[in-house]
């Protein structure tokens, strides 16, 4: 498997959606659709994220590798499978920022994992509080591109808190790598530097919050 593996991570590190499809396609022959994802695009995506933290990938191929990906599983695992991970109700917006693409780069990671979540899109503090409660959200990420983006989480922590919510948060984006410390100060309860982290602090969570 780990040869497998390393041949599909490179097939999405290079773009080549044939040679990835075919060996999901074969991977699917000898294996369930729930393992192929988690013995196979999982490990691979985490390694490309690996790479690109190395400096040795270019965040265009984290993103287009994400959504060959999500296409995959959205293909062997329908929304509605039952295969897909039993999970607290998710969620995933950008905080007063204009720029997309990390939120798209972890959505798309995070679905090809097999995990289920609400797209939010762009929101101001006070519509996502609204939102939240209303949608019963029990775990929230947060990406910010820009500092005063990232300062204004702490509305929304603090209105959450105020309104009773037990919800958990994770932040992610460029002012968080500057300061370690500024995911505490705007009340998260967790920061990822990637989406590997952000996959990785969800899975941590999931006996706590099922």
């Amino acid at each position: 498997m780990q040869q497998r593996v390393e041949e599909f991570q490179q097939a999405l590190a290079y773009l080549d959606r044939v040679k990835a499809n075919e060996i999901f396609a074969q991977s699917l022959q000898q294996s369930s659709p729930l393992q192929v994802v988690e013995q196979l695009i999982v490990p691979a995506l985490i390694n490309i994220g690996r790479q690109w933290q190395e400096g040795s990938l270019a965040l265009s191929q984290i993103y287009m590798s994400g959504r060959i990906s999500e296409e995959m599983v959205d293909q062997a695992l329908p929304a509605s499978d039952p295969d897909r991970k039993k999970q607290p109700r998710s969620a995933i917006v950008v905080l007063d920022d204009y720029h997309m693409l990390g939120k798209r780069i972890v959505y798309s990671v995070l679905r090809a994992s097999g995990y289920e979540l609400f797209d939010y899109g762009r929101m101001t503090p006070q519509d996502l509080v609204e939102r939240v409660l209303a949608e019963k959200i029990r775990v929230l990420m947060i990406s910010v591109l820009m500092l005063p983006s990232a300062l204004r989480i702490r509305e929304v922590s603090d209105a959450l808190a105020q309104a009773g919510s037990d919800i958990r948060i994770i932040v992610g984006g460029a002012p968080f790598l500057f300061d370690k410390n500024l995911w505490q100060e705007v009340g998260a309860d967790a920061m990822g530097e990637n989406a590997s982290d952000a996959l990785k602090i969800i899975q941590g969570w999931m006996g706590e919050l099922s």
